[in-house]
């Protein structure tokens, strides 16, 4: 299971060894998130999607009955504008083995999943992927339940399950590791400027500054 090498600095993520999945987003799911502000998911999630595409990290897109369900939420629809979502009928993601083939097909065993809802389309294919040998993270900002005691509980139980539980920036960050790194430093500090809150707005002000005292200068 996914229960080892918890530790140390190879237990942080790469964009190298990444694989992203991101599990329906769309509108009926919306409707009964109660767990978060349902624009606070939409940002973190779109943020989060934004920036696997700066780290050039594979992104797979799903949706549950989407004819019934609605189309995948349009801003996250355009991050990734020419990939169809792989639609499924099993609530369990990892039961469609279009998404696992999809997942394999890119030798990655670090797996971040995201997605609605935390209890059902979330948990279901995070533990299992975990029993199977991935590297599970689950993103639990970008992910919401029917209530906050679904998500709670959602989490606690695929924490026991070896998965990994993490915050779109921290995963952002992580991809980063190095401000250094300047062939993705332009991508990621657009993405935090848009989608970071209070953090973007800082960075804005930080850059306002520092333009300020090269001109002084």
């Amino acid at each position: 299971m996914s229960t080892e090498n918890k530790a140390g600095l190879g237990a942080l993520l790469t964009p190298e060894e990444s694989v992203l999945v991101l599990i329906d987003h769309q509108p009926f799911q919306f409707a009964n998130l109660n767990s978060h502000e349902p624009t606070m998911i939409i940002n973190n999630t779109v943020g989060l999607a934004k920036a696997a595409k700066v780290f050039d990290v594979p992104t797979i897109l799903t949706t549950v009955l989407e004819d019934r369900g609605g189309l995948l939420l349009q801003a996250l629809q355009d991050v990734f504008p020419e990939q169809k979502p792989i639609d499924r009928t099993f609530i369990n993601t990892w039961e469609d083995q279009r998404v696992v083939d999809a997942v394999k097909a890119t030798g990655r065993q670090k797996l971040i999943i995201a997605g609605l809802w935390t209890e059902i389309c979330v948990a279901m294919p995070a533990i299992q992927a975990a029993g199977e040998g991935f590297d599970v993270h689950v993103v639990t900002d970008a992910c919401g339940g029917a209530s906050a005691e679904a998500h709670d509980m959602a989490v606690r139980r695929m924490t026991q399950a070896g998965v990994v539980p993490i915050t779109w920036l921290a995963v952002a960050a992580e991809w980063q590791r190095d401000w250094a790194r300047e062939k993705t430093l332009a991508g990621t500090t657009d993405v935090l400027t848009h989608h970071g809150g209070a953090t973007g707005v800082a960075f804005a002000w930080e850059t306002q500054l520092l333009a300020g005292r090269e001109r002084g200068a």
